[in-house]
């Protein structure tokens, strides 16, 4: 029954944000509250440049400005992890759930993901299998959420 209801929370935010980004339309990324984050507190944001989107991992700084930038955020930790504190607005796409692969084969092979977790391991691994479900712009956050400097909030997935 959890495991249940856990893979349709991950149905329904990726399908959520999926009609979103396509509703949207025009040449800017989506920029409503469902697809866009900020990185509001994070320390040097400002002054650092947008990543190139290569699936390498990029210091916070250059992470935050590619969430200021429009990046979809993927929050690739666990639920448990997801509720007790992540990035405002992120997605929760659990890199060890079963259904990981046939998620990420629903999300858009052009758009821009920043991805995060603890302490960058299961983001790298994560990247690895998103370009291998055809998504290619990805940045991930070196260090994960151990190295996040801005806000972080607690709460359920959406």
């Amino acid at each position: 029954m959890i495991g249940c209801m856990k893979k349709m929370m991950c149905v329904l935010v990726l399908g959520s944000t999926l009609l979103a980004s396509c509703a949207g339309g025009g040449d800017a990324p989506g920029n409503d509250a469902a697809t866009t984050v900020t990185s509001a507190g994070a320390a040097g944001a400002s002054a650092a440049r947008t990543p190139e989107f290569d699936g390498g991992h990029v210091s916070p700084a250059e992470f935050a400005a590619a969430v200021d930038g429009g990046a979809t955020v993927l929050d690739v930790r666990t639920t448990e992890e997801y509720r007790e504190g992540h990035i405002p607005g992120a997605l929760l796409l659990d890199v060890n759930a079963d259904d990981f692969d046939a998620l990420a084969g629903h999300l858009k092979e052009d758009a821009d993901y920043a991805v995060y977790c603890r302490s960058g391991a299961r983001s790298r691994e994560a990247i690895e299998r998103l370009r291998d479900a055809g998504v290619r712009r990805t940045v991930g956050l070196d260090g994960g959420m151990n190295a996040w400097p801005g806000d972080v909030i607690p709460g359920e997935p959406s």
